[in-house]
């Protein structure tokens, strides 16, 4: 088990209704500083709505691949009416190095997060078509056995990350219980991540980070709270407090080139 772990910034919230690029990236280069590695991104118009229209997304990532050796990593994912073709848009765009991946259905709040299987290939087999290392979103205890199977069709490069997502109305709940029963069933030789959705403070990503998680994922997209009462206007206070977390466990942030190294990323 190493001791570094990685910090994975999702900055933006699916309830935005103004992404400028030029804002969101500034927020995501002042992360940089605190120890962010990877910022997860999903592609957006300026009123916060789901697209297959990459150019904002391609304008907010510019500033970042020009200033920074930040991963970038696209999401496949999101509530929305696009088809599979539409929501891997982002997977053509250059400086990709990873993507998320959810590999079945699900309900998150009111919604049905539809991830059927051919569309799951689709995704799949155009993730190592272009040489991305996915990051498998795991919301529920049978998705973990649909990520083992779906390796035995798909050459995913190793090691697999499981990101233990946690804390959505109608999903599996944010408790240590939770986290523990999901992490028995990853497969010992894979790598495994955190995220929770809703987080008002920060002792489950604190448990998970004890246990041995290689990446935490914090940002706008799963809460602005930085304790139970207090949300912040920015990312970089989020990323702050997770890093002297993870420092104060005797654990180091992992910088851009140890997270490649982790994740066996190799950018074309």
């Amino acid at each position: 088990m190493s001791n570094q772990v990685i910090i994975s910034l999702a900055p933006v919230a699916a309830d935005s209704t103004r992404v400028e690029p030029a804002e969101v990236a500034q927020d995501i280069l002042s992360c940089v500083e605190y120890g962010a590695s990877i910022v997860h991104l999903h592609v957006r118009d300026r009123q916060g709505k789901l697209t297959p229209d990459v150019r904002d997304f391609e304008a907010t990532i510019a500033p970042v691949l020009a200033q920074t050796d930040l991963i970038i990593q696209a999401s496949t994912g999101g509530i929305s009416a696009m088809d599979i073709q539409q929501r891997c848009a982002p997977l053509h765009c250059r400086g990709i190095g990873m993507a998320s991946l959810n590999v079945g259905s699900v309900n998150l709040g009111d919604h049905v997060y539809y991830n059927p299987t051919p569309d799951v290939e689709y995704c799949s087999r155009l993730i190592v078509e272009k040489n991305i290392i996915p990051e498998f979103e795991v919301f529920e205890l049978g998705m973990i056995n649909n990520i083992l199977l779906l390796q035995e069709k798909i050459n995913f490069k190793r090691p697999l990350l499981f990101n233990i997502v946690l804390g959505h109305r109608g999903s599996t709940p944010a408790t240590v219980d939770a986290l523990i029963a999901m992490r028995q069933f990853i497969p010992r030789d894979a790598l495994w991540a955190i995220t929770h959705f809703g987080r008002r403070d920060f002792s489950l990503i604190a448990a998970a980070v004890g246990m041995g998680a290689c990446e935490v994922r914090i940002g706008f997209e799963d809460s602005r709270y930085i304790n139970a009462t207090d949300i912040v206007t920015s990312n970089a206070p989020l990323v702050k407090k997770l890093a002297d977390i993870i420092t104060g466990m005797d654990k180091t942030v992992a910088t851009p080139q140890q997270a490649r190294q982790l994740l066996n990323i190799n950018e074309q």
